[in-house]
């Protein structure tokens, strides 16, 4: 029977440092593509993905027991924030490293719905990865965006009518 991720933190928490090893097994890559799809850059989603892990490690004794995928997104989501923040001269606007993808070079292979996600505003996009790409449930995305389960359901919701909108565009 496989552990749970609640399970493996809460070793991990009590100074079990082995445990990390399943989890970064289990969830790097759904944090990789998740910081992928939100920012465009590989390099960069490469270095916050290990950014995320080595916070797990640092901050595993203020987690709680809680949904184990809501605490690490909340993490990759504040990490992602703070480089925008501590790098603002580097970007124009965290818009622009966000929607770098639609200027990708012809070489470069972009799907139409990755073209039309990057045209998204950034919370918007954020909503739609988490639950749809990382089936990310409502009540797990509420307590990642501090809201409630209703509220993020119309966020969805209305996120992905502008997804539409933007893809029958590009098509």
């Amino acid at each position: 029977m496989k552990t749970t991720d609640e399970l493996l933190m809460a070793q991990v928490a009590e100074g079990n440092l082995d445990m990390l090893k399943v989890l970064f097994d289990r969830h790097h890559l759904h944090i990789y593509n998740f910081l992928y799809k939100m920012c465009g850059d590989k390099m960069l989603s490469e270095d916050l993905t290990q950014d995320v892990f080595y916070k797990v490690i640092k901050y595993r004794s203020s987690y709680k027991n809680g949904k184990f995928v809501s605490w690490l997104f909340t993490i990759a989501r504040n990490s992602l924030n703070t480089h925008f923040t501590r790098n603002k001269e580097k970007y124009d606007d965290i818009e622009t490293i966000q929607h770098k993808v639609t200027d990708a070079s012809p070489t470069e292979d972009y799907s139409q719905l990755q073209l039309a996600l990057s045209k998204l505003e950034a919370s918007d996009r954020e909503v739609i990865v988490m639950h749809k790409f990382h089936e990310i449930k409502y009540n797990e995305l509420a307590e990642i965006m501090d809201s409630t389960p209703g509220a993020v359901k119309t966020k969805v919701s209305r996120a992905l009518k502008k997804l539409k909108t933007i893809y029958l565009e590009s098509i």
